[in-house]
């Protein structure tokens, strides 16, 4: 315990810091743009440029990773957004609610600290983690932000602009090109790498004590207080149910080993989304013999048992006709 806490100290003190020369006027407000924009466009790319050129590349492109982590960030924006949008709370507060309690603070601290603590290796999942937050996540609740105005904007041209905010951020670009120096086993020139060098051990310092000044300036520029029941929920999942998901999830509370390559991911994904189906059936099934009779509801589970023989009775031919640009169905197309 002391061991850890003497490796995690200096990481807030720095925080503590950068709260400090905010709160006290010796860091001005409009300076803190200039250190966001130091860390985001300069420094932390160049440190996940180094971790990435430094990883091996499997650990980059680990599917199972990748796939575990996703299916709890997925799970942690539909709970959020679910327990958080109501009559006061529309589908603007709730998804950025939902980004903040599954979106870590990995960039900033998290990628830092972890290497501080466990090492070298635990630098290529959390550079996965990284990647899908910018590409799923972020987008995902940029485009539930936009349903209130569905009928103005839409979903589709959040999605637009989530995705040309991903394309003008550097983070997702640094890790593409430092996977891209591992697989090749790509070096620097020497003042070019030592140039690197010198911003990406920048990037924890500035980093954190930038997080101490926005903290500061949000506190001394807030107007109005926020209810409690508005945020708490948020920060409880953000802090307990997320990682409780991410700690779980792998092997799904014990009823698996925890998946060591794609394939087994793939195969226990697969296992659950049969249980799940079979489940669903079987529930509905006995809800139709409440609400309705016990008739309804065997017809019902046989219809869905047997809809997908139906749809290849069907649909078998279409991809041959697609293939030959018959678009319409020349019997629907004639009516």
């Amino acid at each position: 315990m002391l061991s850890v806490l003497l490796i995690t100290f200096p990481f807030f003190a720095l925080v503590l810091c950068g709260y400090l020369a905010a709160r006290g006027g010796v860091l001005p407000q409009p300076a803190i743009p200039g250190l966001n924009a130091f860390v985001l466009y300069f420094a932390l790319p160049c440190m996940l440029y180094r971790f990435g050129a430094g990883t091996p590349i499997h650990q980059l492109l680990d599917p199972a990773v990748a796939g575990v982590y996703l299916l709890c960030a997925l799970a942690m924006v539909g709970g959020t957004v679910a327990l958080t949008r109501n009559a006061r709370i529309g589908w603007n507060d709730a998804a950025f609610g939902a980004l903040v309690a599954a979106f870590p603070n990995t960039g900033f601290m998290g990628v830092p600290l972890l290497i501080a603590l466990l090492g070298a290796q635990s630098a290529g999942p959390a550079i996965v983690t990284i990647v899908v937050d910018m590409v799923v996540t972020s987008s995902l609740c940029i485009a539930l932000s936009r349903l209130d105005g569905a009928g103005t904007h839409g979903v589709g041209v959040a999605l637009r602009q989530a995705f040309r905010g991903m394309a003008t951020n550097p983070m997702p670009w640094s890790i593409a090109l430092g996977a891209l120096a591992s697989a090749l086993q790509l070096r620097l020139p020497g003042p070019v790498d030592k140039t690197v060098a010198m911003l990406a051990d920048a990037a924890s310092p500035v980093a954190l004590f930038t997080i101490g000044a926005v903290l500061a300036r949000s506190q001394m520029n807030q107007h109005e207080r926020v209810p409690a029941r508005d945020y708490v929920p948020v920060a409880l999942a953000k802090l307990l149910a997320h990682p409780l998901l991410v700690w779980a999830v792998p092997g799904v509370f014990g009823l698996f080993e925890a998946p060591t390559d794609g394939t087994q991911f793939i195969r226990q994904v697969g296992t659950l989304w049969l249980a799940l189906g079979a489940g669903g059936l079987l529930f509905r099934t006995v809800h139709l013999f409440f609400i309705a009779d016990v008739k309804t509801g065997l017809v019902w589970m046989t219809k869905i048992l047997t809809d997908p023989f139906h749809d290849i009775k069907l649909y078998y031919k279409a991809p041959l006709y697609l293939m030959r640009g018959q678009l319409i169905d020349p019997g629907v197309a004639t009516k």
